[in-house]
């Protein structure tokens, strides 16, 4: 991991974007692991990956978000500039517009319309022409690919996390998983809906952040909030206003039980909570 500070981020826009040195660069709490981000003025942020497996994520926002942005009713990001690789950081990196809002995860929302909102965001983002789009491969960590790709990862994590879970029913919901593919044409996958990707303002959902993942395919492993997030009664209301069929349904469970077994047991809190509660959704239906 390259060890990334706002001094660093404020280099850079020194560096290569002058016209916008006198501006102050902020670090964002929760900024994120993957890429971190900072608040560059009022109206701009800078996303910077913080190793190479996350770099293609740049080009890809840079080519694909101007077209999804305008086609969408929720605010998405924007890119505004692109940042080239230097002495002092050797990757690709992004300028954006600046979204306003809380992420998901510390910020209350109104649950039942939440659902809806989401699921109506997405149901539009497969709806765009996907003809051109990036098909999911490494560049997505395989988001929108076959999910038997983490196959022995999640079987591994089941023995391994035997005397803690019901590997008989682990084991069934990944058979179910497994028993299927999206057989009908590739659509638009944001590959990372997660609270700290989904802005929300006045317990609404208002914009969504972070197609680093995205890519065109199956569009399973964009509904794994329904046991990550919701409850029962809203995870009902998200599947309502999903027009998806239910071999969709069990492949996106399958990528629900995948990332709780793998993260049952990280030193982040946060992710070990959120692992043990999407656990107890999965195994309790």
């Amino acid at each position: 991991m390259i060890n990334i500070t706002s001094e660093l981020a404020k280099q850079l826009v020194v560096e290569q974007f002058p016209e916008w040195s006198a501006l102050q660069v902020r670090q964002v709490k929760k900024g994120g692991h993957d890429n971190r981000t900072f608040r560059l003025g009022e109206t701009m942020s800078l996303r910077l990956p913080s190793h190479q497996a996350y770099a293609a994520a740049i080009e890809k926002e840079a080519k694909w978000l101007p077209y999804l942005a305008p086609r969408l009713d929720m605010a998405i990001t924007t890119p505004i500039a692109k940042g080239e690789p230097s002495a002092i950081y050797p990757l690709p990196w992004s300028v954006n517009n600046w979204l306003e809002g809380e992420a998901l995860s510390v910020a209350p929302v109104d649950m039942p319309q939440f659902a809806v909102d989401l699921a109506q965001f997405l149901t539009q983002l497969q709806s765009l022409d996907a003809e051109d789009g990036p098909s999911a491969g490494a560049h997505s960590f395989y988001r929108g690919g076959d999910f038997a790709v983490y196959r022995q990862e999640t079987e591994k994590a089941i023995q391994q996390l035997a005397d803690v879970v019901d590997t008989d029913r682990c084991q069934q919901i990944l058979a179910n998983a497994l028993a299927t593919k999206w057989t009908k044409t590739p659509v638009w996958v944001h590959g990372d809906i997660a609270s700290g990707n989904l802005l929300v303002k006045n317990r609404q959902l208002v914009a969504v952040i972070d197609f680093g993942t995205s890519a065109i395919g199956d569009p399973a492993c964009d509904l794994v909030m329904a046991w990550t997030f919701f409850d029962q009664e809203s995870r009902e209301i998200f599947k309502k206003y999903l027009p998806l069929d239910e071999a969709t349904w069990q492949r996106a469970k399958g990528w629900a039980l995948w990332k709780a077994l793998i993260t049952y047991h990280a030193e982040d809190q946060d992710v070990r909570q959120s692992a043990r509660h999407t656990l107890d959704a999965i195994l309790s239906e």
